[in-house]
């Protein structure tokens, strides 16, 4: 029926990127190819009564009826999801998130596990779903890499040897939004609508977060600039998306000194606007950055469905 389903649809595969806001389903042919999207806004905390097979149905459309593998990454996951998948500890390989693959209870959905890395002090970093987009990395970046996902929650990556042996997560979007809105540096800010990335205010922010190892004194230099006349209020904004992301590369090239890895490339994982925002500021302190594919998580999925028999 399977095979029959996919040569009738021309759909080999469904894979599912399913966040806490939204959720994307791609269609994959025999290939490996991307032949459509769909997208919705169903993330975890959208949706009501926790009635997650029906938002399944929503976003897929007529997909819904198709009897092919259906394989997703993402919060849809987490105790918040529609079932957890437990946290597999670092180092994991392809074949170790394969096995840890959970089904939902009517078989509707496959989902991918999340990572779970403690440091040395035996504190826990958790990721969830970006696990999917460093598979999707191998065939580009080989099995040794350095890589940054940002987002709200920036995770910076050490892959060796084909597996994620550490990580390391930074708060860093989730600290901007709350300092331009919640605290005295938003006051001196002018709301601005274009992206800070190439503005000579962020490079400047990150020239100067990069050299601090204090955050929260970088941080007063938002407000002092803006005080003084330094810094004119529509530049504020980038200044200090720079001072963050400048300092979280500086704190990242500490850690990952103390692991003996070499930080010379890195990989920028992700779809989002502040991809452009690390590919401008890592140059800016001497480091090459190389984009990821935007299908990243896709052809994670594909990588590890097909470690799990799914494919």
């Amino acid at each position: 029926m399977i095979a029959q389903e996919r040569e009738r649809s021309g759909i080999a595969f469904i894979a599912i990127d399913w966040g806490t806001t939204s959720a994307r389903a791609y269609a994959v042919d025999a290939s490996g190819a991307v032949t459509a999207t769909r997208h919705a806004p169903l993330g975890v905390q959208q949706i009501q009564g926790a009635d997650f097979a029906q938002a399944l149905d929503q976003l897929l459309g007529d997909w819904a009826t198709l009897e092919i593998p259906r394989f997703a990454a993402g919060m849809i996951g987490s105790r918040q999801g529609w079932i957890e998948a437990p946290y597999v500890d670092c180092p994991a390989t392809l074949d170790v998130l394969a096995q840890h693959v959970v089904w939902t209870p009517e078989r509707e959905l496959a989902i991918v596990p999340g990572l779970l890395y403690r440091d040395e002090s035996g504190v826990p970093d958790v990721m969830r779903g970006e696990e999917t987009q460093i598979a999707g990395m191998l065939d580009d970046a080989g099995d040794d890499f350095i890589a940054v996902l940002p987002g709200t929650h920036s995770k910076w990556v050490h892959v060796q040897r084909g597996r994620v042996a550490a990580f390391q997560t930074f708060m860093t979007g989730e600290a901007f939004a709350v300092l331009m809105e919640h605290s005295i540096l938003g006051r001196l800010a002018a709301r601005v609508a274009n992206d800070a990335a190439g503005s000579e205010a962020f490079a400047a922010g990150v020239a100067y977060g990069s050299a601090q190892a204090g955050l929260l004194h970088a941080t007063f230099g938002a407000r002092t600039l803006a005080l003084t006349g330094a810094l004119a209020a529509h530049d504020v904004p980038g200044w200090l998306s720079g001072c963050l992301i400048g300092n979280e590369i500086a704190a990242a090239r500490g850690w990952l000194a103390q692991r003996a890895a070499t930080i010379d490339v890195v990989r920028v994982i992700g779809s989002s606007a502040l991809v452009g925002r690390y590919a401008t500021a890592l140059p800016a302190v001497g480091v090459r950055a190389v984009p990821g594919p935007d299908d990243a998580v896709v052809r994670g999925l594909i990588r590890i469905g097909r470690h799990a028999g799914l494919l």
